[in-house]
């Protein structure tokens, strides 16, 4: 089933869309949060997350903004990542007061984010593909240098030699001091 068939059938609410998406794009997803959660169990059960979530998210998705198969890494990518910190916060509970801040941004901080995340982008969209694709795999993807290095041919030094490369060119780039992560 071809891909804007697949949306078009999620869209609709359709059964086969649901199985095509699995079919076609759940090695991907898999890959994606493989490198996030350690336990085989939790994979699973993000990744039928993550399934359900592009289910309900479909209106979400528009082509104009990027390819379809970006937007479920990013979807099974942040059910993951929220697996992640709903374990932690599980194991914490939080002191509750009236006085207490919001967690919630504020305007002002949502602005600077967006501007800090335009530069960013703008930024990576001038380093070469390969530079572009590890740094994603290692930073966004969060995936173990020993993987990266075994998938695009290289040794584990050489990743991480080029990702400190990588790093200080987007620093000077974007007037970072060092002490940030990019």
């Amino acid at each position: 089933m071809r891909e804007q068939e697949i949306i078009e059938r999620l869209r609709a609410r359709e059964e086969q869309g649901a199985e095509a998406l699995m079919r076609q794009y759940g090695p991907l997803m898999r890959y994606v949060i493989a490198p996030i959660l350690q336990n085989a169990q939790d994979r699973e059960e993000c990744f039928s997350e993550a399934l359900l979530s592009a289910w309900e998210k479909i209106e979400s998705f528009d082509a104009q903004r990027g390819s379809f198969a970006a937007w479920l890494t990013a979807v099974a990518r942040n059910a993951a990542l929220g697996r992640v910190r709903r374990e932690k916060r599980a194991g914490q509970p939080e002191p509750l007061s009236e006085h207490m801040a919001s967690s919630q941004p504020t305007p002002e901080q949502q602005l600077l984010q967006r501007e800090r995340s335009s530069r960013l982008v703008s930024a990576l969209s001038g380093l070469s593909e390969r530079d572009r694709l590890m740094f994603y795999r290692k930073y966004y993807y969060r995936q173990p240098t020993a993987q990266i290095a075994a998938e695009l041919g290289m040794t584990p030094r050489a990743v991480e030699g080029r990702l400190y490369r990588i790093k200080k060119r987007l620093r000077a780039q974007l007037g970072g001091d060092g002490n940030e992560r990019p």
